[in-house]
């Protein structure tokens, strides 16, 4: 009995790891990469005054991470 115990057990965890929710995200995660890779030309971009030339995908992939950390803020606040 306890083999089968063992086999359930590891079996719960990969199930756990492997949530739909998780799943969603880390596919959302992939697209959005590709999507930042796919665009590498330079761009112009104007924050309030100044100009700065730099890769769509470096400009992106910033206002990815401050939107995630502004997120983060909120949901972290709320508890």
């Amino acid at each position: 009995m306890s083999s089968n115990n063992s086999k359930s057990g590891s079996a719960g965890k990969a199930k756990g790891l492997m949530t739909p929710g998780r799943l969603t995200v880390a596919a959302i995660g992939i697209l959005g990469l590709i999507f930042i890779f796919e665009n590498t030309r330079s761009t112009k971009i104007r924050l309030l005054i100044p100009e700065v030339t730099m890769p769509l995908w470096m400009a992106l992939l910033l206002t990815g991470v401050i939107g995630a950390l502004c997120g983060a803020y909120l949901i972290r606040r709320r508890k």
